[in-house]
């Protein structure tokens, strides 16, 4: 997801400004925290939701001053403010805006599984609490998978994660979280026998999507929709993630991951929840969770012939990707010659309650595909033909409302209208709604809503534990079984078996072009 800056952030001001406090950033030189944290800082800042008792500390194992760290993001965040200026006709950095916030950023030098470290932050922790008189605190762990439990314990035992008075201290996790149900239970209960669930945010970075959030308003706010939002009324589901990019430079982690693992109990799980789940009794964050895990929870166990039968699995050989030749995964720096790492991932799932009994959700995410999109597409069911027999119509379109996330946020629905003459015919209609149409929005990190909830404390948009174990318990049928992974072009919609996993059930896929 590339990092934006935003060039209205009057859409981001009409919140109130978080609280005073200190994020303290484990992994401060990472990937993670240039792109996107950095720039999400700052039209944090630039919207007005920053205090002047806010600070961040960075800490990694890199020697920096005060100083060289500054500088360092200056250039990072001046470089991004220039390349998003000249395609969105911005004004370029905002110093005074930015002056603000790279002041109050400072380093520490300090290996992530050392207590020497978590023994410094406190007292920086401590000077900051009596400078600015608070000792609220987020920690993010920006940082590889394997320093998760070991940060946490740090934190714990230095007193780091202890609330006093009115303070606050909470941390916020990076997905993968696990990488099958046993980890996830385990790495779970490791970290909640060290602080609080309330305390813990497991973010998602789909779920900062103002699309994805909008899914919720759309269908508990309008009267139209949430009547037909049942088996009665729809056919199926379709939620697909599909990535132009390849693995880049990623291949020693992909090798171990897979699409699979990387994207459906975490991303495809989260989005399918928001689809299907229940109306909460509020829209408090664990109302929320709590109708989501119920979702996830009641997704049918796949028996060994039915992953055989219902889930494909491709990666893709080399080809073109928007008029620029690609290699196949296996020709990728850090992969193996015969690897049999999936790329790409299709399945058929049921969501076994009294809403969606009967109605299939079919998924699909990968790389180096025709195009970058992140959609859901709710296929309604057909209206009968018998009325138009004896008519020049043979055929009537499929209703389908495209709940479209990334890269342009909206939604269309297409539906059949008559063609204008003297004999009846039909033909295919769109209705487009663009966020970009109606409301004057930036593009943005998608971060931005994600750390101000972390400051302000509603973890509505971040997984809990249960929702986290659901996900993968989901997927744990899936994981163990040995299935043959299909070859594909780069360039194209995926594999053959997707298209044959809905040919069978007589559909097909919303085409990604």
């Amino acid at each position: 997801m590339d990092a934006r800056f935003c060039p209205d952030p009057s859409v981001l001001s009409r919140a109130a400004p978080a609280p005073a406090s200190t994020l303290v950033i484990f992994g401060a030189n990472g990937d993670l925290t240039r792109r996107l944290l950095l720039p999400a800082l700052y039209n944090l800042t630039l919207a007005g939701l920053l205090v002047d008792g806010f600070t961040v500390i960075g800490v990694d194992h890199n020697e920096r001053s005060d100083a060289a760290y500054r500088q360092q993001l200056t250039e990072a965040i001046r470089a991004f403010v220039t390349d998003k200026g000249r395609e969105s006709g911005g004004d370029g950095l905002d110093e005074r805006g930015w002056g603000w916030l790279r002041d109050r950023f400072f380093y520490l030098t300090g290996e992530f599984e050392d207590p020497d470290t978590h023994r410094r932050l406190a007292g920086r922790l401590a000077t900051i609490r009596q400078e600015h008189g608070h000792g609220n605190c987020v920690f993010y762990l920006a940082t590889a998978p394997r320093f998760f439990a070991p940060v946490i314990e740090g934190l714990a035992g230095a007193g780091l994660m202890r609330e006093e008075g009115d303070d606050f201290r909470r941390v916020v996790i990076e997905k993968p979280f696990g990488t099958d149900l046993a980890s996830a239970r385990a790495l779970n209960a490791h970290i909640l026998g060290l602080v609080t669930e309330r305390q813990v945010f497991r973010i998602d970075h789909f779920l900062g999507k103002e699309t994805v959030q909008n899914i919720l308003a759309l269908r508990f706010g309008n009267g139209i929709f949430e009547p037909l939002w049942n088996q009665k009324y729809i056919d199926h589901v379709q939620i697909t993630a599909a990535e132009t990019v390849g693995v880049e430079q990623r291949g020693r982690f992909y090798e171990t991951t897979g699409a699979l693992r990387d994207m459906v109990p975490n991303h495809m799980m989260q989005l399918l929840a928001m689809i299907a789940m229940e109306a909460p009794n509020s829209f408090d964050a664990d109302a929320v969770r709590g109708e989501k895990a119920k979702v996830v929870q009641a997704i049918r166990p796949m028996a060994p012939e039915e992953v055989a039968r219902e889930v494909v699995r491709g990666q893709y050989d080399a080809g073109v990707v928007q008029d620029a030749p690609v290699p196949g995964y296996r020709q990728e720096p850090r992969v193996a010659p015969d690897s049999v790492t999936e790329t790409y991932v299709a399945m058929k799932l049921h969501v076994d309650n009294w809403r969606w009994a009967g109605v299939p959700f079919y998924i699909r995410t990968g790389k180096r595909l025709a195009t970058r999109c992140t959609r859901i597409a709710i296929h309604f069911r057909q209206a009968p033909h018998v009325m138009f027999r004896g008519t020049a119509v043979q055929r009537l379109t499929p209703n389908f409302l495209v709940l479209h996330i990334q890269p342009s946020e909206g939604i269309s629905l297409s539906l059949s209208a008559k063609q204008p003459g003297p004999i009846l015919r039909l033909a295919d209609v769109k209705m487009d709604f663009r966020y970009a149409d109606w409301f004057r929005t930036g593009p943005s990190t998608g971060y931005e809503t994600l750390l101000y909830d972390t400051l302000i404390g509603d973890a509505s948009l971040f997984q809990r534990a249960d929702n986290v174990e659901a996900g993968w318990a989901a997927m744990q049928p899936v994981l163990g079984h040995p299935n043959g992974v299909e070859r594909y072009a780069a360039g194209s919609e995926g594999p053959a078996g997707a298209e044959a996993l809905l040919v069978r059930d007589g559909r097909q896929w919303l085409g990604l072009t």
